[in-house]
């Protein structure tokens, strides 16, 4: 062009700038702006063109700084610069500039053009104005597709799906916009069997589905777990050519198998992507995370680090759970360092905030939680909720109701959820008079109605303190029935007092409810073994045997280096086996040196006592600790994970670990965390 001289030409120029601005294949607005700024007289097809781009850039408010340009220059606007301006101001949310652009419309008698009426209903819309957008769609005698798919959308994102449905339904006709707009408004709102009896209904009229339709509805399909119809999808998926090419469609179906159990497949789609974005990535780590499949989910993350995909906040908000789940503190503090490089200022910033004081917490080190959370600007009630569970779960009861005092003057109203932080802490410290109150609070003074959780936090309290009468009084009372975790809390609270009679009811009570679980007749038969009733031990054994059931054996992890290591009882598969048992001989002799004595009382068999002491000393928690010395330089903290509750004898001996070792050692188990130092434990030996 310029060596022909068709640069001096406006009509030449308008049709490259045109192709720079509306080109899907690369971002033309650079250089269209620089050829933009040589032109020494524009015409208004120039500033319209102009003003399209910046109005579709990731910085629509460009558009009007342009406009501006334009009309100080003497330059009118027509019906084709509206419709650009109007989407800058829905785009970036500037209500009072489209107020001013929709004054200057109505001054040019710009308002029966077709585009700008509708431009106008969706910068209302879109901006949260839905009576204004209201009032221009009530004025227009053309109320065509995409006026009504406008209004839809705006009502749907307010949340008034009511209204959205009956723009809806009195549409002339419906084009696939106006039936997606409807399917994702309700889908956006928690209406998913809304949504899905809509698309059935748009199948019926042969309205064809585009990529959009497939998408939202697989989506819904994923959050009601309806997978016979997404099968049904997919299926259509891969007999219409072109859909099945498509990634979003395919991301889409990586959610709904694995979101609803089927990882297997889910897995298989994902590994048969040539090309994956960091979607793909996200919905699968989240498939994980949402099947507790968190060692999958962690692998999977670094696998996505590999590969050179820069993982964003929805990465961040499934891999952190996973960190927690799993005590995988190197990993989370990584996770911190890059929120904080590179995930700042992001809408989901106090989420992901949370999601750190959350990890931090279950990882065992409170005082960086807390620390997370006295650096945040903006908190929400979340992010109160998680400060309190996690002071709780560290049986920091005082500091948890100091920060539930200094959320009420921050303004914060408690919900249910603080509730259940506070009763924790009470019950995880023996805070009895303290968790009366608080539940006779919730109620009177904030109005909550108790939940199974509140009552279940207290009834444990109580049976925690051998107040049976009162426990099974406050059960008769619930508007619920009890389940199965309430009648375990009072058979582990029998056991400890020793009450057999009650035990034998409490356990008839859990089998009923929960009667595939081993952990009743676990319990039962520890009860009877510990008032040495052998008989009844057998008993119970053998209903065990008659069942097929198996106790769920003892696991304990423990992270060094970014890996995680699991154990089990008696564990001899790791690599560093021979080392991992010498040091537990080295352990158990300095034990006997420093006077220590194995509880066999625990132990369900009826062996010789040599043999009970073999079995405590290859428990999980005895062999990620010994894992943990021979891997870490002294002086270093050692936190291991059990996903059950840790027994009287390790308890004890990890408290002389502690001291031998000169180690901090934090133990979580099922229900809270240990925090061993110098041979004292944070519990003081309450659990």
């Amino acid at each position: 062009m310029v060596k022909t001289g068709l640069h001096n030409t406006n009509y030449a120029l308008s049709k490259l700038l045109e192709l720079c601005v509306v080109s899907p294949h690369f971002d033309g607005l650079p250089y269209a702006v620089s050829v933009f700024e040589t032109i020494q007289e524009p015409n208004l097809l120039i500033w319209n063109t102009m003003l399209r781009g910046h109005a579709s850039s990731s910085d629509p408010v460009s558009a009007l700084e342009l406009y501006l340009r334009m009309v100080s220059i003497g330059h009118l606007p027509n019906a084709y610069t509206f419709p650009f301006l109007l989407k800058s101001c829905a785009k970036s949310k500037t209500f009072e500039e489209g107020r001013q652009i929709h004054a200057q419309v109505l001054k040019l008698g710009c308002d029966r053009d077709r585009y700008v009426h509708t431009s106008l209903i969706s910068m209302y819309a879109r901006n949260g104005r839905l009576e204004d957008a209201r009032k221009v769609f009530d004025t227009s005698s053309q109320r065509d597709v995409v006026s009504c798919t406008a209004l839809i959308t705006g009502y749907a994102s307010r949340g008034d799906v009511r209204s959205a449905r009956k723009v809806f339904d009195e549409m002339p006709e419906r084009d696939v916009v106006s039936w997606n707009a409807m399917i994702t408004g309700y889908v956006e709102n928690g209406g998913y069997e809304e949504a899905l009896e809509l698309f059935k209904e748009m199948m019926r009229t042969n309205v064809r589905p585009d990529e959009g339709t497939l998408v939202t509805v697989l989506s819904a399909c994923a959050q009601s777990g309806s997978i016979e119809l997404g099968r049904e999808i997919h299926t259509m998926v891969d007999d219409h050519h072109g859909f099945g090419s498509s990634l979003k469609i395919v991301n889409g179906l990586i959610g709904l198998y694995s979101k609803c159990g089927d990882v297997e497949i889910a897995s298989g789609l994902f590994e048969g992507l040539s090309c994956k974005d960091v979607v793909s990535w996200n919905t699968l780590i989240g498939g994980y995370t949402h099947m507790n499949l968190y060692k999958e989910a962690l692998l999977l993350f670094q696998e996505m680090l590999r590969s050179g995909e820069s993982p964003n906040d929805v990465t961040m908000l499934s891999v952190l759970p996973a960190c927690a789940h799993l005590g995988a503190i190197d990993i989370g503090r990584w996770i911190h360092v890059y929120i904080d490089k590179r995930l700042k200022g992001v809408t989901n910033e106090t989420s992901l905030r949370t999601s750190l004081i959350d990890m931090y917490a279950k990882c065992g080190d409170i005082e960086a939680a807390h620390q997370v959370f006295n650096s945040m600007i903006r908190r929400s009630l979340s992010s109160w909720n998680a400060m309190i569970f996690g002071f709780a779960m560290h049986g920091r009861a005082n500091a948890a109701f100091n920060l539930f005092s200094k959320m009420r003057n921050n303004g914060f109203e408690p919900d249910d959820i603080t509730f259940v932080g506070l009763l924790s802490a009470c019950s995880h410290s023996g805070l009895l008079d303290l968790g009366r109150h608080i539940f006779r609070s919730m109620t009177h003074d904030y109005n909550i109605t108790p939940k199974l959780e509140h009552y279940g936090c207290m009834i444990d309290l109580l049976g925690h303190s051998g107040l049976f009468k009162e426990a099974e009084e406050m059960i008769n009372t619930m508007s619920m029935e009890p389940d199965g975790v309430i009648w375990c809390s009072l058979l582990k609270a029998c056991k400890m007092h020793g009450n057999l009679e009650l035990a034998e009811s409490f356990a008839q009570k859990l089998i009923e409810i929960e009667p595939e679980n081993s952990g009743s007749y676990v319990l039962l038969s520890n009860i009877y073994a510990a008032a040495g009733r052998w008989e009844d031990v057998a008993r119970i054994r053998a209903v065990l045997n008659g069942k097929g059931m198996k106790k769920v054996p003892g696991c304990s992890s423990i992270e060094i280096d970014s890996v995680v290591h699991e154990f089990i009882i008696g564990d001899k598969l790791h690599p560093q086996s021979i080392e991992i048992y010498g040091m537990l001989e080295e352990m158990d002799v300095l034990l006997e040196e420093a006077g220590f004595v194995p509880d066999t009382s625990e132990v369900l068999q009826e062996m010789e006592e040599e043999w009970k002491e073999g079995a405590l000393r290859h428990h999980s928690e005895k062999l990620a600790i010994a894992f943990g010395l021979i891997s870490t330089k002294p002086g270093t903290k050692l936190t291991v994970v059990k996903n059950l509750r840790v027994c009287r004898n390790c308890h004890e001996a990890t408290k002389l670990i502690s001291k031998i070792y000169k180690r901090e050692i934090v133990a979580r188990d099922r229900t809270r965390f240990h925090h061993f130092r110098d041979g004292v434990c944070s519990c003081c030996d309450y659990w």
